[in-house]
């Protein structure tokens, strides 16, 4: 097995952080730059109406008022007579081409002062005019407007009051072309978008080398990763990198690739465990069936004609039969209880079952001692399975304790919520070596407990399985030349 991940392409994590990085910086720039060209157009207008309002101030009175005469006229000139009412056309009217001026009354009339000299000025409403000559009455500030004459060109406009501060005659409205200020925007914001443009490509050139140092971390774990394979499961990713996301990820990945190693291990082991058995399986099977094959061959010579060899004959091949079938009936069970064990669970006294097997216990200890201890003990079980793991440790007692000097002990007691079996005997004992392989199917320890009769080693294996199925456990604790001691718990049930 090989995990392969790409580590470059149009979807990868650098080019999208990068992507998604730089789309985030030119939406701020672009934003920064809206809020700059508003907030300076509104400063450049509002200083653009300021000035236009001092400068208002400062038109002499001659330019709106065509019936006074200029002060250095009215007193003459080598005492010559003026015309007492001269035209204001005759006036020389000097005036800025970008500009307007025009003149309101009261009465609501309207004249452009600059129509010849500058730009012509843009008309309000009536009702416009009156209500600033009303702010002018009520001493209130106004505001310039911002508004197209009538050939389209945008002008800002400011307002001031001619005649009696206190009954205005009339409105003075000056005028101001905004294009050189649109201009001057103009200007700054290209200013401004190629700064944008000089940022953000020192930025890439800035965060390339911390983006690529951000993801080594990522890119290792990568390389680690490509080199993991079936047979190379052993290696890990450093618990600690610096980076909180990247250390959860490595965490998850040394999680998942121990799981994988215990995974494989155990199917190994399973397929090890599997070919001993098919092995002992042969193994067992042979035996007796080498032994019918050859007594048939005897009896093939003419040994069934002898009344003596036929019989011995027939016995051994009973006796081989039995231990063959005996042997194919408990490799059934444990394939039955390794798929899906059935039981048939009902309340049971324990200690009622084990004494209703106390006189077969006796004929089986064959002149053994054999000592019983229950308590009252009730329990949810399967009777018959429980029969036959007393009856697998029991006898496996029997095998390997002296016939004479052997003693068994089969005890019942419980726990707070567990149902406990007991059985001990003081035979040979087995070396701590063979422990952890004690359940395992057809191992056998021949040469270090005595044994008077052969078994094939499935016992001990089949009890375990009952145990397990009724959710319970059997364990074993031995002293060499001094005895053995089984002990199986399973849930019990509260009086």
């Amino acid at each position: 097995m090989s995990l392969r991940i790409r580590s470059s392409g149009p979807t990868s994590l650098r080019t999208q952080l990068l992507s998604r990085s730089l789309i985030v910086l030119a939406l701020l720039l672009v934003l920064i730059g809206a809020l700059q060209y508003v907030l300076m157009k509104n400063a450049l207008f509002r200083n653009q109406a300021e000035a236009l309002s001092l400068q208002a101030r400062s038109i002499p009175v001659e330019i709106w008022e065509p019936d006074r005469e200029p002060r250095n006229r009215s007193a003459g000139r080598n005492n010559e007579a003026l015309p007492e009412n001269p035209r204001q056309g005759d006036r020389p009217m000097f005036f800025l081409p970008n500009m307007s001026l025009a003149k309101i009354e009261v009465d609501g009339g309207y004249t452009d002062l600059a129509a010849g000299n500058g730009l012509s000025a843009p008309q309000l409403t009536a009702e416009v005019y009156s209500a600033i000559l009303e702010k002018f009455q009520g001493r209130q500030p106004i505001s310039y407007v911002v508004i197209d004459n009538a050939e389209g060109i945008e002008q800002i406009i400011v307002f001031r009051p001619y005649g009696n501060p206190n009954s205005p005659s009339g409105v003075l409205q000056l005028g101001l072309d905004t294009q050189p200020l649109h201009a001057v925007l103009l200007r700054q914001l290209l200013i401004f978008a190629v700064l944008a443009l000089l940022a953000m490509a020192a930025g890439i050139a800035l965060y390339l080398p911390l983006l690529r140092r951000t993801l080594h971390p990522l890119n290792q774990m990568v390389k680690t990763v490509e080199r993991t394979d079936a047979g190379n499961l052993a290696e890990r990713f450093p618990a600690v990198q610096g980076q909180r996301e990247i250390d959860r990820l490595a965490e998850s990945f040394n999680g998942m690739l121990e799981r994988l190693e215990d995974a494989f291990d155990a199917e190994r082991e399973a397929k090890e465990q599997m070919r001993r058995f098919i092995a002992d399986a042969s193994h067992e099977l042979r035996t007796p069936l080498t032994s019918i094959h050859g007594f048939l061959e005897v009896l093939g010579r003419g040994a069934a004609d002898n009344p003596e060899q036929l019989h011995a004959a027939l016995s051994s091949m009973h006796g081989e039969s039995k231990r063959m079938k005996k042997l194919v009936e408990d490799l059934l069970l444990l394939a039955k209880l390794d798929r899906k064990p059935e039981l048939h669970l009902q309340e049971t006294r324990l200690d009622q079952l084990l004494l209703e097997m106390e006189p077969h216990l006796q004929m089986l200890a064959q002149g053994r001692s054999v000592a019983i201890r229950a308590v009252p003990v009730l329990c949810r079980c399967d009777p018959d399975k429980i029969k036959q793991v007393i009856y697998n440790l029991f006898h496996n007692a029997v095998q390997h304790t002296d016939s004479t000097t052997g003693q068994i002990t089969v005890t019942v007691n419980k726990t707070k919520d567990q149902v406990v079996l007991l059985v001990a005997d003081n035979g040979a004992g087995i070396p701590k070596e063979h422990l952890p392989h004690l359940f395992e199917r057809f191992y056998r320890i021949d040469e270090s407990r005595t044994r008077q009769y052969g078994g094939a080693g499935l016992g001990l294996s089949i009890t375990q399985s009952i145990i397990s199925a009724h959710g319970g456990q059997i364990n074993v604790d031995s002293k060499v030349n001094q005895g053995t001691v089984f002990r199986a718990e399973w849930p019990g049930i509260s009086p």
